[in-house]
């Protein structure tokens, strides 16, 4: 049996190399990879294309181990697992409890904050650009979830188009 997958690593040394290893270790073969360097996403992560073969219980001990590691499987045979969703806060965001803000976005279940750049304005409003990774189907509860923290904390919400 085969599987492709498309992980999401960092470019830094060392990380390809980690990816690999519970390969071998779970009973499957490598048969293709692609380290894709020259494209970095916001996050600077990079894309690695692996194509994989053994049996199923196998395999599927792979993309659990990678799982475990903190790998992000963003697509699995040609299916997309997660999506990446970027919004911007405006407001008094550092004053209305910033790390609140990032917990109750993060409780969500398959959701998680990659990346949280704020651009803070003196004494006055600041600006929080949100970059969020989330399985597939649940960016309007995300959405949601982000257009209720705004309300409570009287802030305004850009959402992507």
């Amino acid at each position: 049996m085969r599987i492709n997958l498309v992980l999401e690593l960092l470019d830094s040394p060392g990380q390809l190399v980690k990816a690999l290893e519970p390969i071998s270790l779970c009973g499957a073969n490598l048969v293709t990879v692609i380290h894709k360097r020259d494209y970095k996403n916001e996050n600077g992560k990079v894309p690695v294309q692996l194509t994989l073969e053994g049996d199923q219980e196998d395999l599927k001990k792979v993309v659990d181990r990678f799982e475990e590691l903190g790998f992000t499987i963003i697509e699995m045979d040609g299916v997309v697992r997660k999506e990446s969703i970027t919004t911007i806060l405006f407001g008094h965001i550092v004053d209305q409890d910033l790390r609140d803000t990032m917990d109750k976005i993060n409780e969500l279940d398959g959701v998680v904050i990659v990346a949280f750049d704020i651009k803070l304005n003196g004494e006055k409003e600041s600006t929080a650009l949100i970059n969020v990774e989330a399985d597939i189907g649940k960016k309007k509860m995300v959405f949601d979830k982000i257009a209720e923290i705004a309300e409570e904390k009287e802030l305004l919400v850009i959402n992507e188009v």
